[in-house]
């Protein structure tokens, strides 16, 4: 009773929008769409059902109403983002199968874990590395990373009800907040970061792979370094001294045996796929292209079979969802109502100092997923607009898309339900709710602090004002 009131209210608020009058010189049907739009974003982030089934009902309002003919409608379906992201899913999967991705957390465990800090950084090293190619932060640090994390703390005697704060709490907030910085650092480490780049393509601004890891490495590795360091000196763990972590890592490094020859095939394609991603752009090889090399590698070497892709059910779920934003987006673009929205509030802050007007519209951005359960539903509903609100306010366009960007991962550590992860990080029951919020804080103040000095000063260097 409770999904289907949950609904209605989403319904009747985007019908309400569909009688709103359009403004001199958009057309009727843009509004239309806005509240197809609005419906569906709405539905989205109260999920009175699943993402995939609110993004059909969207998809079929919009054919429905003929708002948009069906070629318009299925357009998300042929972009090439969208299936960017699809690929970069099957990838995961052929990490998680092979058993690389715990191989590597147990490596450098081996290496690192002497003490809680160490392992928490191996825990963060290990992210870093997985993320260039695997887009979804959940299947990284909920599938690969997070089982690593529990018997650690376990290892150790700490449960949620009795020594959670022996390590375990410590251990899981790092490692959390470490997966954002990195989802942060690369345009294919997060699955709102390629539809981050195909929104700023319709601004005119056109977002490359070694664009952005240029911008976000400095800041980036450095809050990966402070990050974790930061929780440890105001959320200690009881545990600093961890000796017998490295005989546990060496132990299940032990249990998995000799490198086999499929984690092999895994390992050469991901640095391949890794450098097509990053040279690609010089044989104008697109990045989903790529993606789609590095899928078909794997399939042809059946470390990868056809059962193991149909059997990918974020991948297609994914699919629908992110093909339905994807096309809203772009067609409240193209009907004008964003470059609207735009204009009407910089008549609105007229007169302001680019800085001062861009950095509180970088805040509003940020601290608003306060009120989202999704990182692709924020981006999809905010990101357009804040983007043309930045340029029109005089930022640096190339500047102002790769701050949004950044943050559009940073974001998803205020609450334990702001991202993918949080709510399997936080169900684990060591962490307290008004724990997880006020860490969630003080770590965003520390990320802006970060990516908004530190990452200024590298941005001048590198020319991006």
């Amino acid at each position: 009773m409770k999904k289907i009131y949950t609904l209605g209210i989403c319904a009747a608020i985007g019908l309400l929008a569909w009688f709103i009058p359009p403004p001199k010189g958009i057309e009727e049907r843009a509004i239309h769409l806005f509240a197809i739009f609005l419906f569906t974003i709405l539905g989205i982030i109260t999920k009175p059902l699943p993402m995939g089934t609110i993004s059909v009902f969207g998809l079929t309002l919009t054919i429905l109403t003929k708002t948009l003919d069906f070629a318009e409608a299925f357009s998300g379906f042929s972009n090439v983002v969208v299936w960017l992201v699809v690929c970069a899913f099957f990838i995961a999967r052929g990490i998680i199968k092979t058993g690389l991705g715990q191989r590597i957390a147990y490596h450098l465990m081996a290496l690192l874990g002497k003490s809680s800090l160490g392992m928490a950084y191996g825990m963060v090293a290990t992210d870093l590395i997985l993320a260039p190619a695997i887009p979804s932060v959940t299947a990284r640090v909920g599938g690969i990373i997070y089982p690593v994390v529990r018997s650690l703390a376990q290892t150790f005697g700490s449960e949620p009800h009795k020594g959670a704060k022996r390590l375990g709490a410590f251990l899981l907030q790092s490692t959390f907040q470490g997966s954002l910085i990195s989802s942060a650092m690369f345009l294919t480490s997060m699955a709102g970061n390629p539809l981050v780049g195909d929104l700023a393509s319709d601004v005119g601004v056109t977002i490359l792979w070694k664009d952005w890891i240029s911008a976000a490495s400095v800041p980036g590795l450095i809050a990966l370094v402070l990050i974790p360091l930061f929780l440890y000196k105001v959320y200690p763990p009881t545990i600093k001294s961890t000796p017998d972590a490295k005989d546990f890592a060496l132990k299940k490094l032990k249990e998995m045996g000799s490198i086999t020859s499929s984690e092999w095939i895994m390992l050469v394609s991901f640095v391949v796929l890794i450098g097509l991603w990053i040279f690609g752009p010089q044989f104008s090889l697109k990045a989903t292209t790529a993606a789609l090399i590095g899928l078909s590698l794997l399939l042809f070497t059946q470390v990868l079979t056809w059962e193991d892709v149909l059997q990918e059910k974020g991948a297609w779920n994914t699919l629908v969802w992110f093909s339905v934003l994807v096309m809203l987006a772009t067609y409240l673009n193209k009907l004008g109502l964003t470059k609207w929205f735009s204009e009407w509030v910089v008549h609105h802050v007229h007169g302001l100092n680019w800085l001062m007007a861009f950095g509180v519209l970088l805040l509003v951005y940020f601290y608003s997923h306060y009120f989202f359960a999704s990182n692709i539903a924020h981006i999809s509903s905010m990101y357009p607009p804040f983007l043309i609100l930045s340029v029109a306010v005089g930022a640096p366009p190339m500047l102002a898309a790769l701050i949004l960007g950044f943050f559009s991962s940073l974001f998803g550590g205020l609450t334990h339900y702001g991202c993918g992860p949080a709510p399997i990080y936080f169900g684990s029951g060591y962490i307290k709710l008004q724990e997880w919020w006020k860490l969630g804080l003080y770590t965003s103040v520390g990320n802006l602090a970060i990516w908004l000095l530190i990452g200024a000063l590298w941005w001048k260097v590198i020319g991006l004002y």
